[in-house]
């Protein structure tokens, strides 16, 4: 036990990370989520916000990318209040810098068989602290505030009385709020490093947890293969579009900041979920025109299969191309398993990964936002200008359809599975040593 306690010291002490790894890995992360953010601002045209906001309107994306929180604010004098909020995560930059950080922490941990949990610890360590100094940076730097004139907060020849009410120009910014920021996008991170060890099939473990490597480790990279691969089809179905109908700079601009929260949003309602929510105002959603279709009413308004496709038919393709690659990703779970595994085992298997990465999603790809004057707390001023769009999943229902899915795909590909040679499996002529040789 000695001499296993001073080999694990040993080989700690020659881990090949350290702080510039994990600056290496923070810095990649950091610059992938703000190219990102801010080719896709550029996209869509915020280059010309006024007063240099530009750079503070991308830290401000980068920091809800991060899971950090950034609030909105107004001011509009004594008697008219501002009504703001913003709920939003735009997973294109999150997707990029969660790729870039975990390549990073799991490089230097490559050719390795176990690692100590106080080894992973301090590593973790390592990144997480310069990460809370890069969350630090973009707080201070995504805050703002635009000056918003009367006379182009209503219409109709009301300028005269509701500038009279507003006196001088209404305000309104945003402000990202350090504490929480550091509190969520540490919890940020600390997700993005955990699902990396579950993920990669390389990545050490701590001895007591390597026997669940074998349980957990193929379906959670079936989830994420499953997840990349709905992003991968987005990618193409919006350079199709871009392409064929135009509109380069706003498909470019869906597509560098909100397209996993489209594909993903498509994936559950491909599985039969349904969703809620209004587009109220002339707020609109970066997403197709059917769905804006179905959302704007006067009424909180639902969002499925059904109801989308009374407004375009094509979209139970929709149920198509999620069973194939639910299917392909219960294969591709199957098949890194171990051999001993049974069907019924990949079934449950499947049915557990799946309602955990529909949770995920339902957790992430919603949104809410909403703006609006106010008199003494009644009506709305601005007419023209105050809105709100929000989406949201009916979770529990999601999450049942997702573990059947998950059983009836978990089976499906643990029997299609059966053909195939996998790891653990021995040859048909069974293992070949020095008795059989000859």
């Amino acid at each position: 036990m000695n001499v296993r306690a001073s080999n694990d010291r040993n080989s700690a002490k020659r881990a090949p990370h350290g702080w510039r790894d994990a600056l290496v890995a923070v810095l990649a992360g950091t610059l992938a989520m703000a190219v990102t953010a801010v080719l896709g601002l550029w996209a869509a045209g915020a280059t010309g916000l006024p007063g240099g906001a530009f750079p503070r309107v991308a830290a401000a994306v980068v920091v809800m990318a991060a899971g950090g929180s950034v609030g909105l604010a107004g001011d509009a004098g004594s008697l008219v209040g501002a009504r703001a909020g913003l709920s939003v995560l735009p997973l294109s930059v999150t997707l990029a810098g969660a790729l870039l950080i975990a390549h990073g922490f799991l490089r230097p941990l490559r050719h390795r068989a176990v690692a100590g949990g106080r080894e992973l610890a301090g590593w973790a360590g390592r990144v997480a602290v310069l990460w809370a100094v890069v969350l630090v940076v973009l707080s201070l730097l995504a805050r703002f505030t635009f000056t918003l004139p009367a006379e182009n907060l209503t219409g109709d020849g009301a300028e005269d009385a509701i500038g009279d009410v507003l006196g001088d120009s209404a305000r309104v910014g945003f402000r990202a709020d350090l504490p929480l920021t550091l509190l969520f996008g540490l919890l940020w991170l600390a997700g993005v490093l955990v699902l990396a060890l579950l993920v990669s099939r390389r990545a050490p473990l701590p001895p007591r947890l390597v026997r669940f490597q074998e349980t957990v480790r193929p379906a959670a990279s079936a989830m994420v293969a499953l997840l990349l691969g709905s992003v991968a089809l987005g990618v193409v179905a919006g350079l199709v579009v871009m392409v064929v109908r135009g509109h380069p700079a706003q498909t470019l601009a869906v597509i560098l900041l909100g397209l996993p929260n489209l594909v993903w949003l498509a994936l559950t309602l491909g599985l039969g979920a349904s969703w809620e929510g209004k587009v109220q105002g002339p707020f609109g959603l970066p997403m197709p025109q059917v769905l804006d279709s179905v959302l704007r009413t006067p009424d909180l308004s639902t969002v499925n299969l059904r109801t989308l496709a009374e407004q375009d038919g094509r979209v139970w393709w929709l149920l198509v191309v999620t069973a194939l690659l639910v299917l392909g990703a219960a294969f591709l779970m199957a098949v890194r398993s171990p051999a001993r595994t049974r069907p019924w085992q990949h079934a449950l298997h499947l049915a557990v990964a799946l309602t955990l990465t529909v949770l995920l999603i339902g957790l992430t790809a919603g949104l809410s936002a909403r703006y609006g004057l106010s008199l003494l707390g009644i009506g709305d001023l601005g007419g023209g200008l105050g809105g709100e769009v929000s989406l949201r999943p009916r979770l529990w229902t999601a999450l049942g359809i997702a573990f059947l899915w998950g059983l009836v795909a978990g089976f499906l590909g643990g029997l299609a599975a059966t053909r195939v040679h996998r790891h653990g499996e021995l040859p048909p002529d069974g293992p070949k040593g020095p008795a059989n040789a000859g």
